[in-house]
């Protein structure tokens, strides 16, 4: 695999609004899932080789370095622009070994994933765990193989996610869904939402984050409308987007408000978080000192 250099692995957020997280961490550049709504893929992160999986070069040394300089222990995104469970990481390892680096350190660590292979460091997760925080979101907008087969067509269908999920929330580990997007036009009906919150709930989720509706930019937003195009032939989904969105930057669906409704009903039926003050409080609750610092 190819390699790109990299100074630091560990970036400071601005804030710990995004599920309590102060620090973000990318071992891989770009992504091969294929995903047609990918913000990533934005001009703006001027990564013109996206769909090319790439390793950070010596990212171990790198993230024990950037560990070790550390006065506390962080709490750890990543997921956030390539999927640590890409394919590559089979054979590579390196987000099992940069997860063994965490648990050194007491980190915490919130992972976001379209793969199952992230079942595999279900020991080194729960080791974790047992000292600081750990999160596992895994993606799943709508629990339709075949519909995510067109969106996301190289990524595991829904069907091996929730399958996942459920073997991490059997081994104790706090993890969830992230609902989101929740594309205009092909996924915005209370059917296809109550299908997730029924079958996350199923797989025992403790939370699901959603966001009904998609962001569109500058390269993003010409990959997507294309990609739909050539997914759902003759049914004008590019110019209903154009029509509707223009160039905005936040496109909810028209019907987000009859979708939180629904959604939230049903979470509250099945016992599952949903706002992000609660799942923070939950996934944080008796780490001491370190709760109040990841949810102010």
């Amino acid at each position: 695999m190819e390699t790109i250099p990299a100074k630091h692995l560990l970036h400071r957020s601005r804030s710990t609004e995004w599920f309590g997280t102060d620090h973000t961490m990318n071992l891989y550049r770009g992504c091969c899932h294929g995903c047609l709504y990918c913000d990533s893929r934005s001009d703006c992160y001027q990564n013109e080789a996206f769909d090319q999986v790439r390793a950070k070069a010596d990212a171990l040394r790198i993230l024990r370095d950037d560990l070790a300089r550390k006065v506390r222990p962080a709490f750890i995104c990543t997921g956030s622009m390539s999927d640590p469970y890409n394919p590559f990481e089979e054979e590579l390892l390196l987000t099992r070994h940069a997860l063994e680096l965490v648990d050194a350190y007491h980190c915490g660590v919130a992972i976001a994933t379209k793969s199952d292979l992230i079942v595999r460091d279900t020991d080194i997760l729960a080791s974790i765990q047992a000292l600081s925080p750990v999160i596992c979101k895994l993606t799943v907008t709508t629990p339709d193989d075949a519909l995510a087969a067109k969106l996301e067509p190289r990524a595991p269908a829904p069907s091996r996610r929730l399958a996942a999920l459920e073997k991490l929330s059997g081994a104790g580990l706090f993890a969830g869904v992230l609902l989101m997007p929740v594309l205009p036009f092909l996924e915005d009906s209370g059917e296809n939402v109550l299908a997730v919150v029924e079958c996350a709930a199923s797989a025992g989720a403790r939370f699901i984050y959603p966001a009904f509706g998609v962001t569109m930019r500058q390269g993003q937003r010409e990959y997507f409308l294309d990609g739909l195009e050539r997914a759902f032939p003759g049914q004008g989904l590019k110019e209903r987007y154009l029509r509707r969105y223009g160039d905005r930057y936040q496109c909810a669906s028209p019907q987000a408000g009859e979708l939180w409704k629904i959604f939230t009903a049903a979470c509250r039926e099945q016992g599952i978080l949903y706002d992000m003050k609660s799942i923070i409080r939950a996934a944080t609750l008796g780490y001491g000192d370190r709760q109040l610092t990841f949810f102010d």
